[in-house]
C-alpha cells in the first residue's frame, strides 16, 4: 500500500479511506476494467450496425477497438492476465465471468464475420488466437515504438481476414 500510495502522490491513510485493503483495490481496477471491455463490445456493435457494416468489418473494428483500448490499458491489462488469482472467490469469479463474456463475445463476432471457416469445432481455438495475438502486445509492442498499436491492429486484421478467407480446398492444394 505504501508503494501504491507513493505512486498515486497520496498516503497509506488516504488509500485506507476508500479500500479497506490492496485486494480491494484490485478488484476495484479488474472490475472497472472487465466492464470497459465489455461497453467496448457493445459501442463496436452498435456502431457497427448504425454504420451498416458487414459482419466481417465489424469484427476488424472489434479487434481495433480493443487494440486501441491496450495501448492505454498496460497495468490494467497485465493485472486481469495475472493477477486475478489474489482476489476472494466471490469477486475472483465475477473477474472470471466477465472474461468468459468477452471471450464469447469475441467468439460470436468471429463465427458472424467467417461463417464459411468458423464452426463449433473450431470457434474456441480460432477465437483464442486472435486473443493470442492482440493480448500479450503489452510485452512487446510499445507506444511511441517502431510500429504502432494501429498499425498493428490492420496486421492483426488483414492476417485473420488473409487466413480465414481461404477456402479448406485452397488449403489442400499446397500440401
Amino acid at each position: 500500500m505504501a508503494d501504491l500510495a507513493a505512486a498515486s502522490g497520496t498516503s497509506k491513510a488516504r488509500l485506507y479511506h476508500y479500500y479497506e485493503s490492496k485486494e480491494a483495490i484490485l478488484f476495484d481496477l479488474l472490475d472497472r476494467y472487465t466492464k470497459r471491455l465489455m461497453l467496448i463490445i457493445a459501442e463496436v456493435e452498435g456502431a457497427s450496425q448504425r454504420r451498416g457494416l458487414t459482419e466481417r468489418d465489424a469484427f476488424a473494428e472489434l479487434i481495433r477497438a480493443f487494440l486501441s483500448e491496450y495501448e492505454t490499458s498496460h497495468s490494467r491489462h497485465v493485472a486481469l492476465l495475472n493477477d486475478v488469482k489474489y482476489l476472494v472467490e466471490a469477486q475472483r469469479e465475477i473477474i472470471l465471468n466477465r472474461q468468459r463474456d468477452v471471450v464469447a463475445a469475441f467468439a460470436r463476432q468471429l463465427a458472424r464475420a467467417y461463417p464459411e471457416r468458423v464452426n463449433r469445432e473450431n470457434q474456441t481455438a480460432l477465437t483464442m488466437m486472435v486473443f493470442g495475438m492482440i493480448n500479450w502486445t503489452f510485452t512487446w509492442l510499445k507506444p511511441g515504438g517502431r510500429m504502432g498499436y494501429q498499425e498493428f491492429a490492420e496486421q492483426v486484421v488483414e492476417m485473420v481476414d488473409h487466413g480465414l478467407l481461404k477456402s479448406k480446398a485452397a488449403g489442400a492444394d499446397r500440401n
